[in-house]
């Protein structure tokens, strides 16, 4: 399969933020809780290094809808999917990048009656043959694939949403620019997972690197070409959303 990015604009001198000067200054005997080691099982993307609890969440992927974990991702779709809809009218094409079971697919199936296709990817295989078994809508599919590497041609997405699996994502910047890839000049990206100043001490132990933070999560919305973003809080204190436009006329509004 042949990928195209899109390559991040050069910005300048990247500034350093907050957190980072934070996450500096913290040592593993400052912090209570100790580090843990992130464990994957035998599935591996090709190209695309491991994603986090990759193996875990195949293995759960059958009975995940009837667990805590399944109930607590219900909440979180159903607020993310008002979230989308608020901000996105009339979409005919619709991509959920790591659509788990496909519950926010088929939430937003329900809003978008005149949708022509909603399309969800998860890195699972487990999670997307749950996922085709009950779904009934035609509209909907679903295809095993990760966030780096999309399968879709440029510009053919009117809104691209995804629900509490960026954090697992290998290369999160990456994983942005093919989501600008795929959308169209004036499209939305309605991002949510847990970004949080909380979550700061975490970046410096098993989650180092990556963008826990809105501060963090902007950065990189910036670098894939999107306007500066709206934040919206989704659950409890760590759960926001991140709403950001593709520009139409490839000036990113500050």
């Amino acid at each position: 399969m042949t990928v195209s990015y899109r390559l991040p604009r050069d910005r300048g001198t990247p500034t350093v933020l907050a957190e980072d000067r934070a996450v500096a200054s913290i040592t593993p005997g400052s912090l209570r809780a100790s580090a843990s080691t992130d464990r994957f099982g035998d599935l591996r993307i090709v190209d695309v290094p491991p994603y986090r609890d990759l193996a875990a969440f195949d293995d759960r992927a059958r009975s995940y809808d009837q667990g805590w974990r399944g109930r607590l991702h219900h909440v979180i779709s159903d607020r993310t999917a008002a979230l989308a809809t608020a901000t996105v009218a009339a979409p005919q094409h619709v991509l959920d990048v790591g659509c788990g079971t496909g519950h926010l697919l088929r939430a937003l199936a329900g809003h978008y009656p005149e949708a022509r296709a909603l399309t969800g990817i998860d890195a699972a295989p487990n999670m997307i043959e749950t996922a085709e078994r009950i779904t009934d809508d035609k509209r909907l599919t679903f295809t095993t694939a990760v966030a780096e590497h999309l399968p879709y041609d440029d510009a053919s997405m009117d809104l691209v949403v995804s629900s509490t699996s960026f954090d697992h994502w290998s290369d999160q910047g990456a994983g942005l620019a093919e989501c600008a890839r795929v959308l169209r000049p004036g499209g939305h990206l309605v991002l949510v997972d847990q970004f949080s100043r909380w979550l700061i001490p975490t970046l410096a132990l098993s989650r180092r690197g990556k963008a826990r933070t809105r501060s963090r999560a902007g950065s990189l919305l910036d670098r894939a070409g999107f306007d500066r973003p709206e934040w919206h809080n989704v659950c409890a204190v760590i759960i926001n959303g991140a709403v950001a436009r593709l520009p139409s006329n490839g000036v990113v509004q500050p």
